[in-house]
């Protein structure tokens, strides 16, 4: 009879197991730095919220690996001759995750919802369109007020993301309803973000998890250890001090790829009260903080020497990238001297945001200790992101370190923050000629010409400082052995297409 119950119960605990492996299998659990802000493509601008939408909100156009355009909602779109206007095909038999049709009608309802919502981050990425026509249920036309270079990489973002029109009259950003290839479940703050199959999506065959948790952990060494321990099966943004413990685990591996985006000090010095003060309204005080700094001791002591040093917003792999602006080297000194000439009284005090993960802190403090060194009290203040995010709109802040994911266009890593009315420029710097070089690079498709127009921006910029750029960052994933058919790409997005877990 012993023997019989060791032999039953071993039964019962081997089916209990599978079942538990089963079900594990159906669900993929990625450990994510921050919190999203709200769930809204027009009006959310966090790096996390678009890792989300990956799985949650179809786009017009996405880009491969290799940085090309390639159809989604899409399937085709061609150039009128003057390039000023753009017709797009769109696919048959897709589904909102509410039932509602997507067409050519729903195509325009967010367009020009991105445009004309007043609290929309993607304005200044859809300025070029004039109107939306719908031409039939499957073909839209958008006329253009001039040629615009920049508008498919701007739709194959969180401009071209479509939002289920009868339910974005709704609470949104709280229950988000889009055509994706999972839906929304729940949210809970600080904690998950759940989603589900979508059994009508258009290519549910190429999906195996019928459920996606994300789990935002801002702390890099415990999603790490989450990780380690099974209760995540990947996790992004890994601490370049990680990089060599997670290489040396066979049960786990590292993704690596060259991303696009950088990490920077946002400078106020047009938003509100806060402006008002020399670091604001003087570049020599802006100036002297660049010269405080050491980016490549930055990056041996933070990074591990896997980052690159950055002085300007588009990456070396860019043929954009400007190899004629050079930083200047380390210079408490001379630093000092401009803090002095500003007619500032030493030290000089400046508050310093930077968001609560273990890099971003690290990053802060090693940047209050060389400030001090020439001249400057740099109080840092940590908090949550998605807050610090919206603070940096409100204009609450001296100085924020914020870092962006990048984008395959350059357009779209300078023109949306450094543009007298764009949405993402919550320094409010604001230069008439930087504007006229930016919006004439958006009209030409000759790289020579738009190439010298973004070097003689980031001249000026360089010299103003209202962004003293840092780095920029690779894409760094580690995942369980067990995930199967991951491709990093330099977005840093996790398409979820053909990936699966073994056991």
């Amino acid at each position: 009879m012993k023997h019989l119950f060791g032999f039953t119960g071993a039964v019962m605990l081997l089916a209990c197991s599978s079942a538990f492996a089963a079900s594990m299998n159906d669900t993929l659990r990625i450990g994510i730095q921050d919190d999203p802000d709200m769930l809204d493509p027009h009006r959310s601008h966090t790096y996390t919220g678009r890792l989300v939408y990956a799985a949650l909100c179809d786009k017009l156009v996405d880009t491969s690996a290799d940085l090309q355009y390639v159809p989604r909602l899409a399937i085709a779109w061609r150039w009128s001759d003057e390039g000023k206007t753009l017709t797009m095909t769109l696919r048959e038999g897709v589904t909102f995750h509410d039932g509602e049709p997507f067409d050519a009608a729903a195509v325009k309802f967010n367009l020009d919802r991105a445009r004309t919502l007043p609290d929309s981050q993607r304005k200044s990425e859809l300025t070029s369109i004039d109107s939306v026509d719908v031409t039939d249920s499957k073909t839209v036309t958008i006329h253009l007020k001039q040629a615009d270079a920049t508008l498919i990489a701007q739709l194959s973002d969180r401009a071209g993301m479509m939002l289920a029109p009868k339910a974005a009259a709704g609470d949104f950003g709280n229950k988000p309803v889009c055509s994706g290839p999972y839906e929304f479940v729940e949210r809970v703050q600080q904690d998950r973000i759940v989603l589900k199959k979508f059994a009508q999506y258009w290519n549910k065959d190429a999906y195996h998890f019928d459920k996606v948790v994300f789990l935002p952990i801002p702390d890099t060494s415990v999603r790490l250890a989450n990780l380690r321990s099974g209760d995540l099966d990947m996790i992004e943004h890994v601490a370049p001090t990680d990089v060599a413990a997670a290489k040396s685990d066979s049960n786990l591996k590292v993704y690596s790829t060259a991303g696009l985006g950088y990490m920077e000090l946002v400078v106020n010095v047009g938003n509100g009260p806060a402006a008002q003060t020399p670091l604001g309204q003087d570049k020599r005080v802006r100036q002297a903080l660049e010269l405080s700094l050491d980016r490549d001791v930055i990056n041996q002591v933070v990074f591990e020497s896997l980052y690159t040093p950055a002085n300007q917003a588009l990456p070396p792999s860019s043929p954009y990238f400007d190899s004629a602006l050079k930083s200047q080297p380390r210079n408490a000194e001379k630093a000092k001297a401009l803090l002095v000439a500003a007619g500032v009284k030493l030290p000089f005090a400046i508050d310093l945001k930077v968001p609560n993960n273990p890099i971003s802190q690290q990053v802060g403090q090693i940047v209050q200790a060389m400030a001090e060194e020439a001249g400057f009290k740099v109080n840092l203040i940590a908090g949550e992101y998605a807050t610090q995010l919206s603070e940096q709109q409100l204009g609450n802040y001296q100085i924020a370190l914020y870092s962006w994911s990048g984008r395959p266009d350059p357009d779209g890593n300078i023109h949306q923050f450094v543009t007298c009315k764009a949405a993402l420029n919550d320094a409010k710097y604001c230069n008439p000629k930087v504007d006229e070089l930016l919006n004439a690079a958006r009209v030409t498709n000759d790289l020579a010409a738009r190439k010298a127009l973004y070097d003689q921006a980031q001249t000026i910029l360089a010299d103003e400082d209202p962004y003293i750029y840092l780095f920029f960052d690779p894409r760094l994933f580690v995942a369980s052995t067990h995930v199967q058919g991951f491709v990093p790409q330099p977005d840093g997005l996790i398409r979820l297409e053909n990936m699966s877990l073994k056991n």
